[in-house]
């Protein structure tokens, strides 16, 4: 049998698929994504199945969107021994090891992976069994008598940007990157017992933080873009109950009301550097491979994020929302061995395809009832069966379907239906749900909608 293909898959956390050289942003330096764009394969339209961090981590692990793999809302997590992609490359003899964030909260904290590094593992108390309410209500009470708050707003996420190590990001991601380095040479090297197993096929997950608020970053990089960013400052909210909100806000933030247009090019500034930041560790972390003997031309490397961020467009920040800042993913996935670089595929598709992908890839068996499409044909310039749509879901209640440039959205409750054509005006600004020549479509949408609850 062929040797299978050794993978690096590459993961940050809140990256906007257009603060990117190889997306066509000249301000931002991202050299390492950008050599990996040129000699791979740029998914232009990827999207996440939910548009926050542990939902769509999760369909990406399960293959599957949030309704079908029970992960709908923030705080839930797959069952235990649940069939994940690296359970399948775990079961076919390959050393899985995942470095950094995954963001498990339940009680398997592996889900397939025979080896974790990093910070992020811990137990969310609603999974611990026969829990004591009282205790854990106490626990949060404050000393002021008032109940903690679970984030403070986004107007204050703002006006803090600057300067900073966050804990979550700048200090998890280094120690995420140094696991991966000696992993790279205990796999490789082992140069003190000589145990290292070059001949077992490896997947590397290197998670990352970053970008992902606060808007904190090194000096360096902070003073480097903040004369040289253009952060949203004339923007209006959309006029919708739910797209013209903010997370943690009543509404959207407001320069001028709730936060300066300096303090929104400050968090504008340490969000660039901070994705400069991701670009240098992904790049330290090939070298390292490379020293220990490894060419990566060989290997099978995938770069993408879980959702995006709105960084202040139409007035809104972090993500949650169908906006193409938010729902749309950077996705490159580069293997010179075997196929053209420089390639850009233009057709709908989402992370969690990535599973049926990678199994095509290494000459695994597909697990059946997915709902991960192989992308192989489409890495392979072939197109013709590819059914243009995709799908995307939050919260248990909101639904986007995207077909060709027409997305639409459904909020029950929470707001109207909302259609944009990303190709008459991709600033989605407009609503075109209402328009005549769009009944037709509308229609088509919300029969497609019924499949979904």
């Amino acid at each position: 049998m062929t040797r299978r293909p050794n993978v690096l898959f590459l993961m940050s956390d809140e990256h906007r698929a257009d603060v990117a050289g190889f997306a066509g942003n000249r301000v931002v330096r991202t050299p390492f994504l950008d050599e990996l764009a040129r000699t791979g394969t740029t998914f232009s339209n990827a999207y996440t199945p939910s548009p926050i961090c542990i939902p769509a981590r999760q369909c990406l692990a399960a293959g599957k969107y949030p309704r079908n793999c029970g992960v709908e809302r923030y705080g839930q997590d797959l069952p235990p021994n649940s069939l994940t992609w690296a359970r399948v490359f775990s079961q076919f003899a390959y050393q899985t090891v995942a470095c950094g964030k995954l963001h498990h909260t339940g009680t398997d904290q592996m889900q397939g992976w025979t080896r974790r590094v990093g910070l992020d593992e811990s137990v969310e108390s609603g999974f611990i069994a026969e829990r004591d309410a009282a205790s854990f209500e106490a626990m949060k009470a404050r000393p002021d008598g008032r109940d903690a708050d679970p984030k403070w707003s986004d107007a204050k996420e703002i006006q803090r940007a600057g300067i900073g190590r966050g804990p979550h990001t700048a200090v998890r991601d280094d120690f995420a990157l140094v696991g991966a380095k000696l992993v790279a040479d205990e796999h490789f090297l082992d140069p003190f017992y000589d145990r290292a197993s070059p001949h077992q096929p490896i997947v590397l997950y290197l998670g990352l933080s970053n970008p992902h608020y606060p808007y904190l970053a090194d000096e360096d990089g902070f003073r480097h873009y903040l004369p040289r960013v253009e952060p949203f400052l004339d923007e209006k909210p959309f006029p919708h109950p739910w797209l013209g909100k903010s997370p943690f806000m009543p509404d959207a933030v407001q320069i001028g009301r709730d936060v300066s247009a300096r303090e929104v090019r400050r968090a504008t500034a340490a969000y660039y550097a901070n994705i400069e930041k991701i670009d240098e560790q992904f790049g330290e972390l090939a070298r390292h491979l490379e020293s220990v003997g490894q060419n990566l031309d060989e290997w099978i490397v995938i770069y993408t994020s879980d959702h995006g961020e709105m960084l202040g467009q139409h007035g809104i920040w972090e993500k949650q929302k169908f906006f193409e800042a938010s729902a749309r993913v950077p996705l490159i996935i580069r293997w010179p061995k075997e196929m053209a670089g420089g390639q850009i595929v233009s057709q709908n598709v989402n992370l969690i395809d990535l599973f049926a992908t990678l199994c095509e890839l290494c000459d695994l068996p597909v697990p059946p009832n997915l709902d991960s499409r192989s992308l192989v044909p489409l890495l392979k310039g072939d197109a013709s069966d590819w059914d243009n749509e995709t799908l995307s879901q939050f919260g248990g209640r909101h639904l986007m379907i995207k077909r060709d440039a027409l997305k639409y959205q459904f909020y029950g409750e929470d707001g109207p239906e909302v259609l944009f054509d990303l190709e008459r005006n991709p600033d989605e600004t407009s609503d075109f749900s209402h328009e005549p020549a769009y009944s037709e479509r509308m229609g088509e949408f919300q029969r497609r909608r019924s499949d979904f609850g």
